[in-house]
């Protein structure tokens, strides 16, 4: 494989709903790869080689808001090429619903601020560009 190809990931992302609410995360200064600080995202990241897919979403969504979550029906898929420390990366991502029973979110420290907000006024809030489509599904969805 040349250095002309990215390195290629599988992430799943968490559309958290509470009380008909989503939850979106501002993304810290201090954040590993710093290519989204200030901007809102959702709770989710990269699996682990082996991982299951669930199991992975599970384990984010608890490192980023300390919440458990009931994972529910695929809203999107998308993908997203970041140039992360000079690499080119392929992120495949998943998008899930998932319902949280509390809305008591403990931020971890990739992240210095959350919202829950009404998914129909995302485009109010500075979200990453690929939640864009995200937020579309999940509203022709509901």
């Amino acid at each position: 494989m040349g250095n002309d190809q990215p390195k290629l990931f599988v992430a799943t992302k968490a559309f958290i709903v509470h009380d008909g609410k989503v939850l979106i995360l501002r993304e810290s200064g201090s954040y590993s790869d710093g290519t989204n600080s200030g901007s809102y995202d959702i709770p989710g990241g990269r699996l682990n080689p082996g991982e299951h897919f669930l199991d992975a979403l599970k384990r984010e969504v608890r490192e980023e808001t300390g919440l458990s979550v009931k994972v529910g029906a695929p809203v999107a898929a998308n993908e997203w090429r970041p140039t992360v420390r000079g690499e080119d990366w392929q992120v495949v991502g998943m998008f899930f619903e998932c319902i949280a029973q509390s809305n008591d979110v403990t931020l971890g420290e990739d992240h210095d601020a959350c919202e829950w907000i009404d998914p129909n006024d995302y485009e109010k809030y500075s979200i990453i560009g690929n939640l864009k489509q995200v937020f579309e599904a999940y509203n022709k969805l509901s």
